[in-house]
């Protein structure tokens, strides 16, 4: 983790939030190339879970939660973690993370008994501030995907089954933020609630479980390095019939990467029983006036059925971290020496190709290079640089350190034959190819 923490740092992928006023624990900043990473997995995401399929729609919702969703999806009452307070050094600790009682920071086991903690964020809204005009900071992306369950219905006429999905900001009041990004206050989700009707829910969960499992593994993250866990009956949370957890080798040892719930109806029929007192026996309702009903009429026998709920859960930041461990690599090369590389799958990495001059200084060398840049900016595959360092070995191994997959040098062979050399990141091999076959090549390495 160590390592990974100082790379990261060190080539701009992750900063410590105000760093120069101490830092904020538990809130972190991406950085240059830490955005496009970040932004990548995100695409990766949406692409797969949107774009490729024709039974999702996107959602983008606001954070500020009115307290009455959080109220009847049971968040108010349950979401919260056992908190203690060492009496001898006044530290505060999550009581389930606790090795033998012991207080962590002095090794004390004189410890307030726990006591549950809340972990929503409060702010308040409008210009008078009292009990009455507060809002919560969402503690997860779903619930206002299934608030706008009907507004979704009504303005794409989707049939079951089919899934809404958003990316966004999260907050939860952790006691205890640890292992870098991977438990902070403030994180970003990848959320599909994916509606289907009931008595179907069991194979649909997991179908979404098989499905999740290999998209990580497309991403880079091996199988050898995840594990399913099927969480106990007694630990799952209050809306779940069954919950499956994807684990993750972290450096800090075996955790959560992503969960895939079966949420049944209850939050569809939460937020329905809320809004119109509607009886929602057997998932059922008689009568077929909608009102402000959650819930799809059945095509066939006419019948109003509140869907259950599939609900793939990752965290984007949990990614990133898990991404970046599973490309970290130190090799030993043949004279001796060793090179840090980050093989990141292509259409991950932050800079997809680095055009470099070999004489910085060379004008015509400079140019050509600039417009190599241009062109293959244009076929919008991610981010381009212009590596204008007059240093090729260094550029090299700069580009291998922060993932970026493909290098090209222009050099004056390119200025007789319109050719260039092309480095491959992982195997380090250089070959020549005309300026002219480059895009079709890149374009094959990123899409491919």
């Amino acid at each position: 983790m160590d390592e990974l923490v100082a790379l990261c740092k060190r080539r701009g992928f992750i900063f410590q939030s105000n760093e120069i006023y101490g830092g904020l624990q538990g809130l972190y900043d991406y950085g240059p190339l830490g955005v496009e990473l970040k932004n990548n997995l995100k695409q990766a995401w949406w692409k797969d879970l949107v774009f490729d399929r024709d039974d999702v729609e996107g959602l983008d919702a606001s954070i500020l939660t009115k307290p009455d969703v959080l109220k009847f999806s049971g968040h108010e009452d349950t979401f919260t973690d056992p908190l203690v307070d060492c009496k001898d050094c006044n530290s505060r600790w999550r009581a389930d993370q606790l090795k033998s009682n012991k207080c962590p920071s002095c090794g004390s086991k004189n410890l307030t008994d726990p006591r549950p903690f809340n972990l929503m964020f409060k702010t308040s809204v409008g210009p008078v501030e009292d009990n009455n005009s507060f809002a919560y900071l969402r503690p997860e992306t779903a619930q206002n995907i299934f608030t706008n369950f009907k507004n979704v219905i009504d303005s794409t006429s989707k049939q079951l089954p089919f899934g809404i999905a958003q990316i966004g900001k999260a907050f939860r009041n952790e006691i205890t933020p640890r292992n870098f990004v991977f438990r902070v206050r403030e994180f970003e989700q990848m959320e599909l609630e994916f509606f289907v009707t009931p008595g179907t829910d069991d194979q649909w969960h997991e179908t979404w479980v098989n499905s999740r499992l290999n998209w990580w593994d497309q991403q880079g993250v091996s199988k050898d390095n995840l594990e399913l866990y099927r969480v106990p009956e007694n630990e799952l949370a209050h809306y779940s019939k069954a919950t499956v957890d994807i684990m993750y080798k972290f450096p800090h040892g075996l955790e959560e990467l992503e969960g895939i719930a079966n949420r049944t109806d209850f939050d569809l029929g939460s937020h329905s029983k809320n809004q119109a007192d509607l009886n929602l026996q057997s998932n059922v309702l008689e009568n077929n006036e909608s009102n402000a009903r959650l819930a799809v009429q059945d095509p066939e026998t006419k019948k109003w059925i509140v869907p259950y709920v599939i609900e793939p859960s990752a965290g984007v930041d949990r990614g990133v971290l898990a991404v970046l461990n599973e490309a970290y690599n130190v090799e030993e090369l043949s004279d001796g020496k060793t090179r840090t590389v980050l093989n990141l799958k292509p259409h991950l990495a932050p800079i997809k190709a680095a055009v470099i001059p070999l004489k910085k200084n060379n004008s015509e060398l400079v140019n050509i290079a600039s417009n190599i840049k241009k062109d293959l900016q244009r076929l919008r595959l991610g981010r381009i640089l212009l590596e204008n360092s007059g240093n090729i070995g260094k550029s090299y191994r700069r580009h291998d350190e922060i993932g970026t997959p493909l290098c090209i040098t222009v050099d004056f062979e390119t200025l007789e034959d319109n050719s260039i050399t092309i480095r491959d990141r992982d195997t380090m091999q250089q070959k020549r190819i005309a300026i002219s076959e480059l895009s079709k090549f890149l374009e094959d390495l990123i899409i491919n």
